[in-house]
């Protein structure tokens, strides 16, 4: 940014730009009468001038706020133990995160198919939701797969009424299959991680202290990280961590993440061993912890190259200090797929 002053208000020229700068500066000299000079200039501070930067404590503040409010949300449906309020909050946040998606894809006039990705979104998390809320407790079959395929071919089928223009084309259909694989295939992990664990849904139509506890756990891990490298890289943060995708990412932020990641999974662990036996011992609720951890800044990073190639800052404004639903969910898009086939795969546990 160049200032310059030529002995009065009137004369303050401003702009990133040093060559117009200087341009502004013979225009001032040589061109405009001196009467003109305050009418033209002030006009053009007013346009130019940058909007004040919140400070730390102010972003905290709301960011804060948010964070209360939506914990408050959370327990509210976790002591309902109502199948539909579970499902009802993951299937809200994932719906508005995909509308989010597509909305910044279309400011950035990146081609897409808006309608077509949210129906399917919308096709396929009903299809789980119902599942689960008639008392089953595992994915239809092959129901993954008929989605990636309609997502695929749906895309490639609405591309056809397009001429094609360099890789415009591939680019859509690539954007449509990232915005459901990212959001809807990733996120509805969350519900089914609820309904996996054993004597999750004994009741049809209500969700256990075992299920419940399960997401909880998931969530707290998650956002502990979040919060903690949130916390210690904005008091002690040095050393940038990948300042090409997040500027503000730091290692002493990173290695914060992972501590408070732990307090909040052996927390939880130590106050419901019952609710959580399904873990078996210490050493896989600590492994967990790192696992998931580093995949929930991985994630964070995953929306931040989002949105830094499509020059967004925010998904949305849903929520002060943080952002929109995408922005709350980005980190347990990479969490609860991982929780989910650790349980499977390591833990031996079936629906």
């Amino acid at each position: 940014m160049v200032f310059d002053y030529r002995g009065s208000v009137e004369g303050l020229v401003c702009t990133s730009n040093p060559l117009f700068s200087e341009r502004l500066h013979v225009i001032y000299e040589n061109e405009l009468p001196h009467p003109l000079r305050a009418s033209w200039i002030l006009p053009l501070m007013a346009e130019t001038a940058t909007p004040p930067v919140q400070s730390k404590a102010l972003i905290f503040a709301r960011r804060s706020a948010s964070t209360l409010f939506l914990w408050g949300l959370v327990t509210s449906v976790f002591f309902s133990h109502w199948s539909w309020a579970f499902l009802g909050l993951i299937g809200a946040l994932m719906l508005i995160a995909t509308i989010e998606y597509f909305q910044m894809l279309r400011a950035a006039n990146v081609k897409c198919f808006p309608r077509f990705g949210i129906l399917l979104a919308l096709a396929y998390s009903g299809t789980l939701y119902w599942t689960f809320l008639k008392g089953g407790k595992s994915v239809p079959a092959n129901l993954d797969d008929l989605a990636i395929f309609v997502a695929i071919a749906g895309s490639f089928t609405l591309q056809l009424r397009f001429p094609i223009r360099g890789i415009e084309g591939l680019l859509a259909v690539a954007a449509n299959l990232l915005g459901f694989v990212y959001i809807a295939f990733l996120f509805n992990f969350a519900a089914r991680i609820t309904f996996l664990v054993p004597h999750a849904t004994d009741v049809p139509g209500i969700v256990s202290d075992s299920g419940a506890l399960t997401l909880l756990w998931l969530l707290a891990v998650t956002k502990f990280t979040d919060m903690g490298a949130y916390i210690v890289g904005s008091m002690v943060g040095r050393h940038k961590m990948i300042p090409h995708v997040s500027p503000g990412k730091t290692w002493e932020g990173f290695f914060g993440a992972l501590f408070f990641a732990q307090v909040a999974g052996c927390g939880l662990y130590l106050i419901f061993p019952k609710q959580l036996s399904f873990f078996q011992h210490w050493g896989h609720v600590i492994t967990l912890g790192f696992i998931l951890a580093v995949l929930a800044v991985i994630g964070d990073l995953a929306e931040s190259i989002v949105k830094r190639a499509i020059n967004a800052k925010d998904s949305g404004k849903m929520l002060p200090g943080i952002g929109g639903s995408l922005d709350l969910i980005d980190s347990i898009c990479f969490t609860a797929p991982a929780l989910y086939f650790y349980l499977k795969w390591i833990l031996q546990i079936s629906a």
